[in-house]
């Protein structure tokens, strides 16, 4: 496949079609690739992804206090939840890395998955402006800002694990990767987590490491008889 067809499905999968491909290029430019990179568009699109996020929550929620919105916009503009559009775009396959971050998977580290979204709406806003930008965030957010409720802004299962063993004075849980599935740029992670209070350890799955640990959190503690925070 060309590089003119590679941009070609990635601007179908993001659904937005770049006036100037240049700038879809750089935000797919990592800083191990050269000086010429997506870190000043990250930075653009990281600002404009908080305001279009805050606006939608303040319409969404009118009865929410400022707290509540403040974790709601957390949850929705965190590295996980950017990283997981990251791979339902394949945005993997499209980086330019340097030889470094290519030998180390750096296609499939949250953290750059994540930057290349933010680069993405930055580029967009560069390309098309402020609304142009807004439309695609809501697009790509829309199932997920769809299933936010206040009661999302309770502490997320990990956390919740380890308070409720800390306040018992008991170990803390252990995570443990088993097993990685699939292509290098859509795997199944399979976490362990170990908990000495429980006989067995929970298993949890995800498309990331991260993902997998906070659904085996989830099954210790149901596991302890602890409620889970309504999803």
């Amino acid at each position: 496949m060309t590089e003119s067809e590679r941009m070609d499905a990635l601007q179908r999968r993001i659904g937005y079609r770049f006036q100037s491909i240049a700038h879809l290029r750089l935000a797919m430019t990592h800083r191990s690739h050269g000086s010429d990179n997506n870190e000043r568009l990250e930075f653009l699109g990281d600002a404009i992804l908080n305001m279009v996020i805050a606006q939608q929550l303040f319409q969404q929620f009118p009865e929410a206090r400022e707290g509540q919105l403040s974790r709601l916009r957390a949850r929705m503009v965190k590295g996980v939840t950017l990283a997981e559009i990251a791979l339902e775009f394949d945005l993997g396959a499209h980086l330019l890395l340097g030889s470094g971050e290519l030998k180390s998977g750096g296609f499939r580290r949250e953290s750059i998955l994540a930057d290349a979204v933010e680069s993405i709406i930055g580029a967009i806003y560069l390309d098309s402006g402020f609304d142009a930008s807004r439309e695609r965030i809501l697009a790509w957010f829309s199932p997920r800002l769809g299933q936010l409720s206040l009661q999302d802004t309770q502490k997320d299962a990990k956390t919740r694990l380890q308070e409720y063993l800390q306040s018992r004075q008991q170990e803390l849980p252990r995570y443990e990767v088993v097993d990685v599935r699939g292509e290098a740029h859509q795997q199944t992670f399979y976490v362990a987590c170990n908990v000495p209070v429980l006989e067995k350890a929970t298993k949890g799955t995800g498309s990331s490491r991260r993902i997998a640990e906070q659904d085996a959190a989830a099954v210790a503690l149901d596991a302890l008889g602890v409620e889970r925070s309504p999803s």
